[in-house]
């Protein structure tokens, strides 16, 4: 065998190796629960960090899914999502409601595929909480959730006697 065909079969294996390193990267990445949530412009903050220091290894009993994202985090075969590192929402025409001292936004326009989404209000960063409608226990849910992103500053309230 020659030096010619030699580093044809180099590169052809090179080749090959590649195609399976990035087959298997997209069936992992088609195989998460937070596939298709998109990184908040935030994402990177220390508050979002401290945050994810907390998350939950449960959420209404569902376990807390394997999410390599900073600034993301799911429950329940993504049930529920979480996305930290959202710019904080201007005054909102929209419904609110507060759990344990959170005020979240009910974005109704945002509702899709089924599912609710709330943004917490007045605190920075934001963190948006996106709900399946099958989820059992949405009341639990927002009531960790609230515990979960109280310490973030807050500086407005959407709701009066805040």
């Amino acid at each position: 065998m020659g030096d010619r065909s030699r580093r044809r079969w180099a590169a052809t294996g090179v080749a090959v190796g590649g195609l399976l390193v990035a087959g298997v990267l997209v069936a992992r990445e088609l195989d998460s629960p937070v596939f298709g949530m998109r990184q908040g412009p935030l994402a990177r903050s220390p508050e979002c960090a401290r945050i994810a220091d907390r998350y939950p290894d449960r959420l209404a009993g569902d376990r807390r899914d394997r999410a390599g994202f900073e600034g993301l985090a799911a429950w329940g075969h993504g049930q529920v999502e979480l996305r930290c590192g959202l710019t904080p929402p201007a005054v909102q025409k929209d419904r609110c409601v507060a759990v344990n001292g959170v005020d979240w936004v009910l974005h109704e326009a945002g509702w899709r595929h089924g599912r609710k989404v709330l943004v917490t209000y007045g605190r920075s960063p934001a963190v948006e909480v996106s709900l399946a409608d099958s989820v059992r226990q949405p009341d639990t849910v927002l009531t960790e959730l609230s515990r979960l992103v109280a310490p973030l500053p807050q500086h407005d309230h959407c709701l009066d006697g805040g």
